[in-house]
C-alpha cells in the first residue's frame, strides 16, 4: 500500500480542521499547536490552498476559514448561510445604527424576514424574524430582481403587479426596469420615501453557487437619517456586507 503525501496529509488535516469550526475563523498558532505542523509548513500549506480558493484569510480577524471554491463544491446548508449571515449583519448594524435584516423569497412572490439585527436603544425602524414584504417592496424587490432577465421581471409584474406605496414609487414599467439597470451597475437598490414617507432603504443581493440572488441584506431608517445625501455612502456599505455573505458561502456573482 503506498504511504500518505506528508504535505497532502497535512493540508486535508488543517482543511478538517477548518471544516469543524465554520463559519468562524481559527487563527493559524491554533492549527500550529493543535496540528503538531511546522510553523513554515503551515503557512505555505495555507498559502497554497488559499490560490486555489480552498480558504480564506479572515484578514483584520487574523484568521482562516473554508474558501468560497470549496464551499462552492461542498454546497452550504441555510443553517450555516444564517449563522454567516448574522455574524455579517450584527457588524453592520452596529456600525450604521439602523436595523439591518436579510430577506429570502417566501414562495408566493414576496419575501419573509429570516435573520435580522438592529442597535437596542432609542426609537428606530425595526422588523421581527417571519414578517412578511410583498412583492413590489421597492428596495427589496429591485435588488433581488435587477439580475434576473426583463422578460422574469414583466412575467411577475404582470402576475403580481407594482403597487404604489407612496407618491414616490415607481409604478412605470420601463422606469422600474432602469431602476433594475442602475441597481446592477451600483451593486445595491434604494428606496427613498417608496415604501413610506417616513422611512427610506437600500437593499443588496447575495448570490448563490450558481449564480443566482438566493436572498437580499437590507437596511432600513427614518427617511431623516437616510435620504440622498448619505444613501450611497450606506448602500455601499449594504453591498459590501452581501458581497461578503456571498464569498463566505460559496456563492458567485454572475458575470
Amino acid at each position: 500500500m503506498a504511504s500518505d503525501v506528508p504535505a497532502v496529509s497535512s493540508a486535508v488535516r488543517i482543511l478538517e480542521r477548518l471544516a469543524a469550526e465554520w463559519p468562524h475563523p481559527v487563527a493559524p498558532k491554533d492549527l500550529v499547536g493543535e496540528l503538531g505542523l511546522n510553523r513554515s509548513t503551515c503557512y505555505n500549506i495555507l498559502a497554497t490552498l488559499q490560490r486555489s480558493g480552498w480558504v480564506s484569510s479572515t484578514g483584520e480577524r487574523s484568521g482562516w476559514t473554508l474558501g468560497p471554491k470549496l464551499l462552492t463544491l461542498t454546497g452550504v446548508t441555510d443553517d450555516m448561510t444564517a449563522t454567516v449571515a448574522q455574524q455579517e449583519i450584527d457588524e453592520l448594524a452596529r456600525r450604521l445604527g439602523f436595523v439591518v435584516f436579510v430577506a429570502e423569497p417566501d414562495g408566493a412572490g414576496g419575501y419573509v424576514v429570516t435573520v435580522k439585527a438592529e442597535r437596542s436603544i432609542g426609537v428606530r425602524v425595526t422588523v421581527g424574524v417571519g414578517e412578511g414584504f410583498p412583492f413590489s417592496a421597492p428596495a427589496i424587490m429591485q435588488a433581488y430582481h435587477a439580475w434576473q432577465p426583463r422578460s422574469t421581471v414583466d412575467e411577475w409584474v404582470d402576475r403580481l403587479g407594482l403597487k404604489q406605496f407612496t407618491p414616490h414609487t415607481i409604478v412605470d414599467r420601463d422606469a422600474l426596469h432602469a431602476a433594475l439597470a442602475e441597481t446592477r451597475e451600483r451593486g445595491y437598490s434604494t428606496s427613498i420615501q417608496q415604501y413610506d414617507m417616513a422611512q427610506s432603504g437600500v437593499a443588496a443581493p447575495v448570490f448563490d453557487r450558481r449564480g443566482q440572488v438566493a436572498r437580499v441584506v437590507c437596511s432600513l431608517a427614518f427617511f431623516t437619517e437616510l435620504h440622498e445625501d448619505n444613501v450611497a455612502r450606506i448602500g455601499a456599505q449594504v453591498s459590501a456586507c452581501a458581497e461578503r455573505i456571498t464569498a463566505r458561502t460559496g456563492g458567485r456573482k454572475p458575470t
